[in-house]
């Protein structure tokens, strides 16, 4: 197998029509997703769900996806604008062979991408991932009269979803939430769902047109979310992304509540329900070292990965273990999902907020996050950098000097020759110092 191009960390992605996402890739990927993911020998048709968020530039994906599917002899099953949980459930629960989620997350309009699940709803491996790029430049002979793929729509996948997401879920009644629908694929979803909980729910941004996904609102801009929740005399606030893969949250007041508190606030109501498989969370390197310190506090251990949610996942499925997530808010409860899910998550944190009758604030108190400061050097070598015994003693240092009260984390980009040196440390002021005096040697040494 080749070395892996397209794929970055959660699919292909790029601006739409532009020199990478265009429709003529989207064709031939989905083609060879239908043939290297489909079983072979099967004695009927593969199945293939195909979903999108509403911006303007799925339609035109969307359709070219299904002509690659079908090309390829696959069924496609068109859901619509659905969140990518939503789509990765669909797959599961149909027994498809596979999944298309067509969405650049909370990614600017003009961009879009393309995402992969698995049959049962999972994320690809790497190695099934560079199959699918290797399989597009080898399409071998082509299905005809019969055996081209048919196309068909799902009416009901929002209900079959919704339906989902509540099943189990106790009363929010009483809860009075703001959910911020990013103008996205949870704009009808989200609120229904969270009603239908028993909560009382104020819409935000859930009026998409194709254009204004992401822009200024959701999750990456939770002003106006802060400003909502504080008018409106809410109990809390959800933000969800373009996709609704993943969940932020304020408090009564407008504090954010980051993924990090909501995974803490979550792993306790699961230690405590007797839910939380070997009192383990699975989190990233990238969580606040005051996550780690409220979780050893509280008894239960914390794994970390590489930077990502399906390394996330990855951990989730080798160790069995129940509950994953990262800082920017995707959350994995792998009992409910096969990957990360925004509604599910917010769900769960209101019905901790129900039965213990506490507020957010008093549940996400337990976690102190730590002053953390992010500096990207621009190097002309990562590799150089990495090898650099320079660099390698001003980290032992720095880590020396901050004890068990702070942390240093050095992190090559994935697509770029730049370094991410990232600081965590008991002030704002000495975390600052620190990133700059490292940053300094992470540049002499690339």
């Amino acid at each position: 197998m080749g070395e892996r191009r397209l794929f970055g960390t959660d699919g292909v992605r790029g601006l739409a029509n532009g020199e990478l996402l265009t429709p003529e890739l989207a064709v031939a990927l989905s083609a060879s997703a239908a043939r290297v993911l489909a079983e072979r020998d099967r004695t009927h048709r593969p199945v293939a769900v195909v979903g999108r968020d509403p911006r303007a530039s799925g339609e035109m994906l969307e359709a070219a996806v299904v002509a690659g599917l079908t090309s390829a002899g696959a069924d496609a099953v068109r859901v619509g604008v659905l969140p990518t949980p939503a789509v990765a459930h669909l797959v599961d629960a149909l027994g498809a062979d596979l999944g298309v989620m067509i969405s650049a997350s909370h990614n600017p309009m003009p961009d879009n991408g393309i995402k992969l699940f698995a049959s049962g709803g999972h994320k690809l491996p790497d190695a099934l991932e560079i199959a699918v790029e290797d399989g597009m430049r080898d399409t071998g002979p082509r299905p005809t009269g019969a055996g081209i793929g048919r196309v068909r729509d799902l009416p009901d996948a929002a209900e079959r979803y919704t339906a989902h997401l509540i099943d189990g879920t106790p009363s929010l009644a009483g809860l009075r939430v703001v959910v911020d629908c990013a103008h996205g694929a949870a704009s009808t979803v989200a609120p229904d769902a969270y009603r239908r909980a028993g909560a009382e729910v104020v819409a935000l941004h859930a009026e998409p047109d194709g254009l204004n996904i992401n822009d200024g609102v959701g999750s990456t801009h939770l002003g106006p979310l802060q400003a909502a929740v504080r008018e409106h005399g809410a109990d809390l606030g959800i933000a969800h992304d373009g996709d609704a893969d993943r969940c932020l949250a304020v408090d009564a007041a407008g504090a954010v509540i980051d993924g990090d508190r909501i995974m803490a606030v979550l792993a306790v109501a699961m230690r405590d329900a007797g839910e939380l498989a070997r009192d383990t969370l699975v989190t990233t390197v990238m969580s606040n070292l005051g996550l780690h310190l409220a979780m050893e506090a509280a008894g239960i251990a914390v794994r970390t990965t590489a930077v990502g949610d399906r390394y996330v996942l990855e951990e989730l499925r080798a160790g069995g273990f129940t509950l994953g997530g990262e800082q920017s808010g995707h959350v994995v409860l792998p009992a409910r999902s096969t990957t990360g899910d925004g509604l599910l998550t917010a769900l769960r944190l209101m019905a901790r907020m129900a039965e213990t009758g506490s507020s957010l604030a008093e549940l996400a108190g337990i976690v102190t996050p730590l002053p953390q400061v992010l500096q990207n050097v621009v190097v002309g070598d990562k590799g150089a950098v990495a090898a650099s015994t320079a660099v390698r003693d001003a980290v032992e240092a720095a880590q020396v000097e901050l004890g068990g009260t702070g942390r240093v984390l050095l992190r090559p980009s994935g697509t770029e020759q730049l370094v991410r040196v990232m600081v965590e440390a008991p002030t704002e002021e000495q975390a600052r110092d620190t990133a700059a005096a490292l940053a300094e040697v992470v540049a002499a040494a690339g």
